[in-house]
């Protein structure tokens, strides 16, 4: 019999995270394209090799969204890097298996836009379709292994989004 590879042998891929937050506090959800189910989620992506975080974010939300860097204000970021674990048996089918989960840095944007400047049909699409969520609405929309990480994103920005 096999042994099972120790996934907590693997690293974190460095990864950010990006709330997109409308003036009523509304957030940006999209359903993912490569999920059959019903899987929301925000816009995030990898963080390339000597790129700082925050621009990472500024283009990971407009390949994912279409909304350029002129249409929002980062308001906040988060504290500390935060983690997530993939279910192992999705380990070796994403990233190659090279990756136990992600280390994320989350911020949050206010966007200054209207609807129309949000599009989804970008060159690599990641997103079926979007809309506003309340962040209550969303933590129990995304994929569980995610949840406690929004839950901690949210709860950190809470002051940001309350008072608009």
């Amino acid at each position: 019999m096999m042994e099972k590879p120790d996934l907590s042998r693997l690293p974190y891929r460095r990864n950010v995270g990006i709330v997109l937050a409308n003036p009523r506090g509304l957030v940006f959800a999209g359903q993912r394209l490569d999920n059959p189910g019903d899987a929301w989620q925000m816009p995030q992506g990898g963080i390339d090799e000597g790129e700082a975080p925050e621009a990472a974010a500024l283009r990971e939300l407009e390949e994912e969204t279409g909304v350029s860097p002129d249409l929002v204000r980062i308001e906040a970021s988060s504290r500390d890097w935060l983690t997530y674990d993939l279910p192992p048996d999705l380990v070796a089918r994403i990233w190659k298996g090279r990756y136990r989960g992600q280390r994320q840095m989350w911020y949050l944007m206010r966007f200054l836009g209207d609807d129309g400047a949000i599009d989804i049909r970008t060159a690599h699409p990641e997103f079926s379709a979007w809309r506003w969520m309340a962040p209550d609405e969303l933590i129990g929309r995304i994929v569980p292994f995610k949840r406690d990480v929004y839950r901690a994103v949210f709860e950190e920005f809470a002051p940001h989004l309350s008072h608009l």
